[in-house]
């Protein structure tokens, strides 16, 4: 049964989020867009299956073929990263995370992660996730000076606290890391070295950002943002722990995968072994790059001067507004970006100094360095007027317009 007939309501508000998608500038950096053949794997009849355990030691019959998809994903993520061992059952990022603390640490260990509001992950050690819960937590900064990492002060404090696990990776950080010294640093003071890199994995497997996987024990991802398939997560590490961390996944803290989703996942993998994802991934950097320098012009402050990846924080401090105002002029405009705290923020996170832009999902559509200068055009003329109705429903007006110049799933869907 179709569910235009089985349930007009849901049926309804799927049509209506197509339409935004497909209309909307979409440049919330944690988002993209998938291809057809990543809807087709999810909406497929591997939804119907538990399949707990690992590629031929179920706890249920009837996973032969299963086995054979999973086997799969575990190869492809091996080889598109170059690492030795690859969980691919994850079902987020965050219970990719939670599984190596759960392998690693104790209750109580130390962890060192990036201070939330200077662009780490709430599972890197922020009070209301679990990970600053159940363990000691302790964080570091960008340097006031630049807004950048400062790695002798985070020697410092790794030296004076003792961590039993550093956690380097963040989710509005627009410059390199250098994972060699978060290595360098773990070794000094005995820790693991854990790295998240579920903002960066499309960048890193295509050779626009330094891999960790060399020198990390762990490194966790999330399979969507710029690596472009289903949501779920990812766990690579060395094969000394790949039993702890099979383990700490399954029984430790999942039940039956998503086998749907693994497949999928293994769809994105090879999808971004092409020289097409290369291109795709420079052209993402490319796009960020150009919007930052068109926003600088108009007179926004950049957070750190620029971007190296496929983000970067405004501060509208010097515009009078806040981080809420202008998400929410935006949003009414057609185009979707996120409030952000900025480094040393005075606000709270609802209501942030800053905003997030990111390029993954207006790159997939194929937009390049031209639209890049409409688009600046664009979030100016809103944030500039931030409660004109009349400006944003110009600017919506011009938003679809260009969306309609790069279609994606009005191809697919009737809309």
């Amino acid at each position: 049964m179709k569910l235009e007939q089985s349930d007009s309501e849901i049926y309804g508000l799927v049509k209506k989020e197509i339409e935004r998608e497909e209309y909307s500038l979409i440049m919330i950096a944690s988002e993209n867009y998938v291809f057809e053949d990543i809807l087709e794997t999810q909406g497929c009849v591997l939804t119907n299956k538990y399949a707990e355990g690992y590629p031929f030691k179920r706890y249920y019959s009837g996973c032969y073929y299963l086995d054979k998809i999973e086997e799969i994903a575990i190869e492809r993520a091996k080889k598109l990263f170059n690492a030795e061992h690859a969980n691919v059952q994850p079902h987020s990022g965050s219970s990719a995370n939670m599984a190596v603390y759960y392998a690693a640490l104790n209750i109580g260990d130390t962890i060192l992660g990036m201070d939330i509001d200077h662009g780490g992950h709430l599972t890197h050690g922020a009070k209301v996730s679990f990970s600053g819960k159940f363990y000691r937590t302790v964080g570091y900064k960008v340097s006031q000076k630049d807004e950048m990492l400062d790695y002798d002060e985070i020697r410092d404090i790794a030296k004076k606290e003792k961590p039993k696990l550093i956690v380097t990776g963040a989710s509005a950080y627009s410059r390199i890391i250098d994972f060699k010294k978060f290595r360098e640093i773990a070794d000094e003071v005995g820790a693991y070295l854990m790295a998240d890199i579920a903002h960066i994995a499309g960048l890193i497997v295509s050779g626009y950002h330094p891999s960790p996987v060399e020198y990390a024990h762990f490194v966790t991802t999330t399979t969507h943002k710029t690596l472009r398939g289903p949501r779920g997560g990812l766990i690579l590490c060395k094969q000394e722990f790949a039993k702890k961390i099979d383990s700490a996944v399954f029984p430790g803290i999942q039940g039956g995968p998503l086998m749907h989703v693994i497949a999928a996942k293994a769809v994105a993998l090879k999808n971004a072994m092409t020289n097409e994802f290369k291109e795709y991934s420079r052209q993402i950097i490319a796009n960020a790059q150009y919007l930052c320098k068109k926003m600088m012009e108009r007179g926004y402050r950049i957070v750190s001067g620029g971007t190296d990846n496929h983000l970067f924080l405004v501060d509208l401090t010097n515009k009078g507004i806040t981080g809420k105002i202008a998400q929410e002029a935006l949003e009414k405009s057609g185009i979707m970006i996120n409030k952000n705290l900025i480094p040393f923020d005075t606000k709270s996170p609802m209501i942030a100094s800053g905003i997030r832009v990111g390029t993954p999902a207006i790159t997939t559509r194929g937009m390049k360095e031209k639209e890049m200068e409409i688009i600046a055009e664009l979030i100016d003329k809103v944030l500039k007027d931030p409660e004109n109705e009349k400006i944003q429903q110009e600017v919506k007006e011009e938003v679809k317009k260009l969306c309609l110049s790069f279609p994606f799933y009005s191809k697919i869907y009737k809309i």
